[in-house]
Protein backbone atom coordinates (compact mmCIF):
# COMPACT_ATOMS: atom_id res chain seq x y z
CA UNK A 1 0.00 0.00 0.00
CA UNK A 2 1.36 3.40 -1.02
CA UNK A 3 2.25 5.76 1.81
CA UNK A 4 0.83 9.25 1.85
CA UNK A 5 3.19 12.13 1.34
CA UNK A 6 3.54 14.10 4.58
CA UNK A 7 1.91 17.52 4.63
CA UNK A 8 4.67 20.16 4.73
CA UNK A 9 5.00 22.65 7.56
CA UNK A 10 3.68 26.14 6.93
CA UNK A 11 7.21 27.62 6.82
CA UNK A 12 8.81 24.75 4.91
CA UNK A 13 10.91 25.80 1.87
CA UNK A 14 8.56 23.64 -0.18
CA UNK A 15 5.79 26.23 0.26
CA UNK A 16 7.90 29.38 -0.05
CA UNK A 17 6.61 29.92 -3.63
CA UNK A 18 3.08 29.99 -2.20
CA UNK A 19 4.14 32.62 0.32
CA UNK A 20 5.54 34.71 -2.55
CA UNK A 21 2.19 34.49 -4.34
CA UNK A 22 0.39 35.53 -1.15
CA UNK A 23 2.73 38.51 -0.80
CA UNK A 24 2.06 39.56 -4.38
CA UNK A 25 -1.67 39.14 -3.83
CA UNK A 26 -1.44 41.35 -0.72
CA UNK A 27 -0.09 44.15 -2.90
CA UNK A 28 -2.66 43.60 -5.67
CA UNK A 29 -5.59 43.87 -3.25
CA UNK A 30 -4.56 47.49 -2.59
CA UNK A 31 -4.82 48.48 -6.25
CA UNK A 32 -7.86 50.19 -7.85
CA UNK A 33 -10.60 47.77 -8.88
CA UNK A 34 -10.05 48.33 -12.59
CA UNK A 35 -6.44 47.18 -12.11
CA UNK A 36 -7.61 44.17 -10.10
CA UNK A 37 -9.99 43.17 -12.89
CA UNK A 38 -7.38 43.74 -15.59
CA UNK A 39 -4.79 41.64 -13.75
CA UNK A 40 -7.42 38.94 -13.21
CA UNK A 41 -8.18 38.82 -16.93
CA UNK A 42 -4.46 38.57 -17.64
CA UNK A 43 -4.10 35.74 -15.15
CA UNK A 44 -7.01 33.94 -16.79
CA UNK A 45 -5.39 34.22 -20.20
CA UNK A 46 -2.15 32.80 -18.82
CA UNK A 47 -4.07 29.93 -17.24
CA UNK A 48 -5.75 29.26 -20.58
CA UNK A 49 -2.42 29.38 -22.42
CA UNK A 50 -0.37 27.21 -20.08
CA UNK A 51 -2.92 25.21 -18.06
CA UNK A 52 -3.25 22.41 -20.60
CA UNK A 53 -4.84 19.84 -18.28
CA UNK A 54 -7.47 22.24 -16.89
CA UNK A 55 -8.17 23.64 -20.34
CA UNK A 56 -8.79 20.11 -21.57
CA UNK A 57 -11.22 19.45 -18.69
CA UNK A 58 -13.04 22.71 -19.43
CA UNK A 59 -13.30 21.95 -23.13
CA UNK A 60 -14.71 18.50 -22.41
CA UNK A 61 -17.26 19.82 -19.91
CA UNK A 62 -18.46 22.59 -22.20
CA UNK A 63 -18.68 20.28 -25.22
CA UNK A 64 -20.93 17.91 -23.24
CA UNK A 65 -23.04 20.63 -21.62
CA UNK A 66 -23.48 22.94 -24.61
CA UNK A 67 -23.69 20.62 -27.63
CA UNK A 68 -26.02 23.12 -29.34
CA UNK A 69 -23.15 25.63 -29.62
CA UNK A 70 -20.77 25.59 -32.56
CA UNK A 71 -17.10 24.64 -32.00
CA UNK A 72 -16.17 28.31 -32.29
CA UNK A 73 -18.80 29.29 -29.70
CA UNK A 74 -17.63 26.55 -27.35
CA UNK A 75 -14.03 27.70 -27.70
CA UNK A 76 -15.04 31.28 -26.90
CA UNK A 77 -16.93 30.11 -23.81
CA UNK A 78 -13.79 28.25 -22.67
CA UNK A 79 -11.74 31.45 -23.08
CA UNK A 80 -14.37 33.54 -21.28
CA UNK A 81 -14.48 31.00 -18.46
CA UNK A 82 -10.74 31.23 -17.89
CA UNK A 83 -10.88 35.02 -17.84
CA UNK A 84 -13.73 34.94 -15.34
CA UNK A 85 -11.93 32.42 -13.14
CA UNK A 86 -8.78 34.56 -13.32
CA UNK A 87 -10.69 37.60 -12.09
CA UNK A 88 -12.24 35.45 -9.37
CA UNK A 89 -8.84 34.22 -8.21
CA UNK A 90 -7.65 37.80 -7.72
CA UNK A 91 -10.82 39.41 -6.35
CA UNK A 92 -11.28 36.78 -3.62
CA UNK A 93 -8.00 37.93 -2.09
CA UNK A 94 -9.47 41.34 -1.25
CA UNK A 95 -11.56 40.20 1.75
CA UNK A 96 -8.85 37.74 2.81
CA UNK A 97 -5.81 40.03 2.61
CA UNK A 98 -7.27 43.53 2.74
CA UNK A 99 -10.36 43.14 4.96
CA UNK A 100 -10.53 46.84 5.82
CA UNK A 101 -11.24 47.70 2.18
CA UNK A 102 -14.89 48.70 1.83
CA UNK A 103 -16.54 47.28 -1.30
CA UNK A 104 -20.11 47.68 -0.06
CA UNK A 105 -21.08 50.17 -2.76
CA UNK A 106 -20.18 47.58 -5.39
CA UNK A 107 -22.72 45.01 -4.16
CA UNK A 108 -26.43 44.54 -4.58
CA UNK A 109 -28.39 41.91 -2.66
CA UNK A 110 -31.83 40.63 -3.58
CA UNK A 111 -34.10 38.15 -1.82
CA UNK A 112 -32.74 38.81 1.65
CA UNK A 113 -36.29 38.73 2.97
CA UNK A 114 -36.42 35.03 2.07
CA UNK A 115 -33.33 34.29 4.17
CA UNK A 116 -34.54 36.42 7.08
CA UNK A 117 -37.89 34.61 7.12
CA UNK A 118 -36.19 31.21 6.98
CA UNK A 119 -33.80 32.08 9.83
CA UNK A 120 -36.72 33.31 11.92
CA UNK A 121 -38.08 29.75 11.99
CA UNK A 122 -35.15 28.85 14.28
CA UNK A 123 -34.34 25.51 12.63
CA UNK A 124 -31.25 26.59 10.74
CA UNK A 125 -31.07 27.15 6.99
CA UNK A 126 -29.30 25.19 4.27
CA UNK A 127 -27.96 27.69 1.71
CA UNK A 128 -27.11 25.79 -1.46
CA UNK A 129 -24.73 27.33 -3.95
CA UNK A 130 -22.39 26.24 -6.70
CA UNK A 131 -18.72 26.58 -7.56
CA UNK A 132 -18.90 29.88 -9.38
CA UNK A 133 -15.98 32.07 -10.44
CA UNK A 134 -17.39 34.58 -7.94
CA UNK A 135 -16.88 33.15 -4.46
CA UNK A 136 -15.23 34.69 -1.41
CA UNK A 137 -15.39 38.28 -2.60
CA UNK A 138 -18.95 38.20 -1.22
CA UNK A 139 -17.77 37.41 2.34
CA UNK A 140 -18.35 40.92 3.67
CA UNK A 141 -21.96 41.40 2.52
CA UNK A 142 -22.84 37.88 3.67
CA UNK A 143 -21.34 38.48 7.10
CA UNK A 144 -23.28 41.75 7.37
CA UNK A 145 -26.47 39.73 6.98
CA UNK A 146 -25.37 37.57 9.93
CA UNK A 147 -25.78 34.04 11.30
CA UNK A 148 -24.17 32.40 8.25
CA UNK A 149 -21.48 29.72 8.44
CA UNK A 150 -19.54 28.25 5.53
CA UNK A 151 -18.24 24.84 4.52
CA UNK A 152 -14.89 24.36 2.80
CA UNK A 153 -12.52 21.68 1.55
CA UNK A 154 -9.23 21.07 3.40
CA UNK A 155 -6.14 21.97 1.35
CA UNK A 156 -2.88 20.04 1.69
CA UNK A 157 -0.85 23.16 1.06
CA UNK A 158 -0.55 24.58 4.60
CA UNK A 159 -0.22 28.17 3.38
CA UNK A 160 -3.42 27.99 1.36
CA UNK A 161 -5.18 26.16 4.20
CA UNK A 162 -4.14 28.90 6.63
CA UNK A 163 -5.14 31.64 4.18
CA UNK A 164 -8.59 30.30 3.34
CA UNK A 165 -9.53 29.47 6.92
CA UNK A 166 -8.13 32.68 8.43
CA UNK A 167 -9.59 34.77 5.63
CA UNK A 168 -13.07 33.31 6.08
CA UNK A 169 -12.98 33.46 9.87
CA UNK A 170 -12.73 37.23 9.61
CA UNK A 171 -16.36 37.13 8.50
CA UNK A 172 -17.96 33.86 9.58
CA UNK A 173 -18.19 32.38 13.05
CA UNK A 174 -18.18 28.86 11.65
CA UNK A 175 -15.75 27.70 8.94
CA UNK A 176 -16.51 23.99 8.70
CA UNK A 177 -14.49 21.35 6.88
CA UNK A 178 -16.83 19.53 4.52
CA UNK A 179 -16.43 16.13 6.23
CA UNK A 180 -17.34 17.51 9.67
CA UNK A 181 -21.00 16.47 9.58
CA UNK A 182 -21.43 16.70 13.36
CA UNK A 183 -20.44 20.34 13.53
CA UNK A 184 -22.67 21.13 10.56
CA UNK A 185 -25.68 19.62 12.32
CA UNK A 186 -24.80 21.33 15.62
CA UNK A 187 -24.79 24.70 13.92
CA UNK A 188 -28.04 24.04 12.12
CA UNK A 189 -29.60 23.13 15.46
CA UNK A 190 -28.41 26.51 16.78
CA UNK A 191 -30.46 28.16 14.06
CA UNK A 192 -27.58 29.20 11.82
CA UNK A 193 -27.44 29.15 8.03
CA UNK A 194 -24.87 26.87 6.39
CA UNK A 195 -23.56 27.94 2.97
CA UNK A 196 -22.11 25.15 0.89
CA UNK A 197 -21.75 24.11 -2.74
CA UNK A 198 -23.47 20.89 -3.75
CA UNK A 199 -22.16 20.58 -7.30
CA UNK A 200 -18.90 18.62 -7.14
CA UNK A 201 -18.32 14.95 -7.86
CA UNK A 202 -17.50 13.11 -4.61
CA UNK A 203 -17.97 9.63 -6.03
CA UNK A 204 -20.78 7.11 -5.78
CA UNK A 205 -20.81 6.47 -2.03
CA UNK A 206 -22.93 9.47 -1.00
CA UNK A 207 -24.43 10.30 -4.38
CA UNK A 208 -27.08 9.43 -6.91
CA UNK A 209 -26.88 10.01 -10.66
CA UNK A 210 -29.00 12.93 -11.82
CA UNK A 211 -29.03 14.96 -15.05
CA UNK A 212 -26.89 18.10 -15.12
CA UNK A 213 -27.00 19.89 -18.47
CA UNK A 214 -28.37 16.65 -19.90
CA UNK A 215 -25.45 14.58 -18.60
CA UNK A 216 -25.77 12.03 -15.81
CA UNK A 217 -23.71 13.41 -12.91
CA UNK A 218 -22.90 11.96 -9.49
CA UNK A 219 -24.86 14.30 -7.21
CA UNK A 220 -24.45 14.33 -3.44
CA UNK A 221 -27.59 13.80 -1.37
CA UNK A 222 -26.31 15.70 1.69
CA UNK A 223 -28.60 18.65 0.93
CA UNK A 224 -31.72 16.57 1.48
CA UNK A 225 -30.29 14.78 4.50
CA UNK A 226 -29.15 17.94 6.31
CA UNK A 227 -32.55 19.52 5.75
CA UNK A 228 -34.41 16.37 6.81
CA UNK A 229 -32.43 15.80 10.02
CA UNK A 230 -33.13 19.26 11.38
CA UNK A 231 -36.24 20.14 9.33
CA UNK A 232 -34.28 23.11 8.02
CA UNK A 233 -35.59 25.23 5.14
CA UNK A 234 -33.47 25.19 1.98
CA UNK A 235 -32.66 28.22 -0.20
CA UNK A 236 -30.48 28.71 -3.26
CA UNK A 237 -27.69 31.29 -3.11
CA UNK A 238 -26.17 32.60 -6.32
CA UNK A 239 -23.65 35.33 -6.99
CA UNK A 240 -22.60 36.96 -10.25
CA UNK A 241 -20.21 39.65 -11.45
CA UNK A 242 -20.67 42.57 -13.83
CA UNK A 243 -17.05 43.05 -14.89
CA UNK A 244 -17.79 46.14 -16.97
CA UNK A 245 -19.53 47.95 -14.11
CA UNK A 246 -17.25 46.39 -11.46
CA UNK A 247 -20.19 45.20 -9.43
CA UNK A 248 -21.36 41.94 -7.83
CA UNK A 249 -24.88 40.72 -7.24
CA UNK A 250 -26.03 38.25 -4.57
CA UNK A 251 -29.43 36.59 -4.81
CA UNK A 252 -31.33 34.44 -2.32
CA UNK A 253 -34.14 32.33 -3.75
CA UNK A 254 -37.44 31.77 -1.96
CA UNK A 255 -37.51 28.72 0.33
CA UNK A 256 -37.84 25.55 -1.75
CA UNK A 257 -41.30 24.11 -1.24
CA UNK A 258 -41.66 20.40 -0.45
CA UNK A 259 -37.91 20.00 -0.06
CA UNK A 260 -36.71 17.53 0.95
CA UNK A 261 -39.42 15.40 -0.61
CA UNK A 262 -38.32 12.10 0.95
CA UNK A 263 -36.96 10.92 -2.40
CA UNK A 264 -33.20 11.57 -2.69
CA UNK A 265 -33.26 10.93 -6.42
CA UNK A 266 -36.02 13.43 -7.08
CA UNK A 267 -34.37 15.99 -4.81
CA UNK A 268 -31.01 15.62 -6.60
CA UNK A 269 -32.68 16.06 -9.97
CA UNK A 270 -34.48 19.17 -8.76
CA UNK A 271 -31.31 20.63 -7.26
CA UNK A 272 -29.32 20.09 -10.46
CA UNK A 273 -32.09 21.62 -12.53
CA UNK A 274 -32.09 24.75 -10.36
CA UNK A 275 -28.30 25.04 -10.44
CA UNK A 276 -28.34 24.62 -14.20
CA UNK A 277 -30.89 27.42 -14.58
CA UNK A 278 -28.67 29.76 -12.54
CA UNK A 279 -25.52 28.80 -14.45
CA UNK A 280 -27.15 29.35 -17.85
CA UNK A 281 -27.66 33.03 -16.96
CA UNK A 282 -23.87 33.55 -16.90
CA UNK A 283 -22.26 30.29 -18.07
CA UNK A 284 -18.76 31.79 -18.23
CA UNK A 285 -18.94 32.43 -14.47
CA UNK A 286 -19.18 28.77 -13.54
CA UNK A 287 -16.11 26.73 -12.57
CA UNK A 288 -16.04 24.43 -15.59
CA UNK A 289 -12.41 23.66 -14.72
CA UNK A 290 -13.42 21.01 -12.19
CA UNK A 291 -14.20 17.42 -13.23
CA UNK A 292 -17.93 17.50 -12.70
CA UNK A 293 -18.44 14.22 -14.56
CA UNK A 294 -15.51 12.20 -13.23
CA UNK A 295 -17.70 9.42 -11.80
CA UNK A 296 -19.63 7.64 -14.53
CA UNK A 297 -22.53 5.19 -14.38
CA UNK A 298 -21.60 1.51 -14.51
CA UNK A 299 -20.15 0.55 -17.88
CA UNK A 300 -19.72 4.11 -19.15
CA UNK A 301 -16.24 5.26 -20.17
CA UNK A 302 -14.53 8.23 -18.52
CA UNK A 303 -14.94 11.61 -20.18
CA UNK A 304 -11.44 12.71 -19.24
CA UNK A 305 -8.10 11.44 -20.60
CA UNK A 306 -5.95 9.47 -18.19
CA UNK A 307 -3.46 12.32 -17.81
CA UNK A 308 -6.37 14.39 -16.43
CA UNK A 309 -7.51 11.72 -13.99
Amino acid sequence: MATRKPIPKIYSPVVWPTWLIVGLAWLITRLPLNWVFALGRGLGRLMYRFGHARRSVTEINIAHCFPERSPAEQKQLVRDTFESVGIGAVELMIPWLNPSRDLSEHFTVSGREHLDAALAEGRGVVLVGGHYAVMDVICQPLSDIGNIDVMYRFNKNPVWEWLQVTGRKRYFDGVIERDDTRQTLRRLKKGRAIWYAADQDYGKKHSVFAPFFGVQAATIVATSRFARLNKSPVLMLSQTRDAEQQRWHIRFSPVLENFPSGDDQADAERMNKMLEAEIRLHPEQYLWLHKRFKTRPEGEASFYPKHNA
